[in-house]
């Protein structure tokens, strides 16, 4: 995925948990958990909706803005913090001006 998206470390990261989602779907819910019968369709959503992005890409925005770009934040818990915080309050805030937003 890296290789497809090089410029491009959100689509990146998003093609790789799209995958991993998607082989966990099929694999343990699909066999294990309903026979292969199916169940698998449930969690498509999972890997085909665009939230998961607007997530992604507002913390970007936000490490760009507050600590300079990508790479170059302090490797401190304290950052760590403050930026999971904030995509974290932002997701808070989209679910509550779109409240069907975790059923899509």
């Amino acid at each position: 995925s890296d290789r497809k998206y090089p410029n491009d470390p959100i689509r990146a990261s998003l093609e790789i948990v799209a995958a991993g989602t998607m082989l966990f779907d099929q694999i343990w819910l699909g066999s294990y958990m309903s026979g292969g019968v199916g169940f698998t369709q449930y969690a498509t959503a999972a890997y085909t909706d665009n939230i998961l992005d607007d997530y992604t890409s507002y913390g970007v925005d936000y490490i760009k803005k507050k600590h300079g770009g990508i790479g170059k934040a302090k490797a401190t818990q304290e950052v760590v913090n403050d930026i999971a915080t904030e995509v974290n309050l932002y997701g808070m805030e989209q679910y509550e001006e779109f409240p069907t937003a975790l059923e899509s």
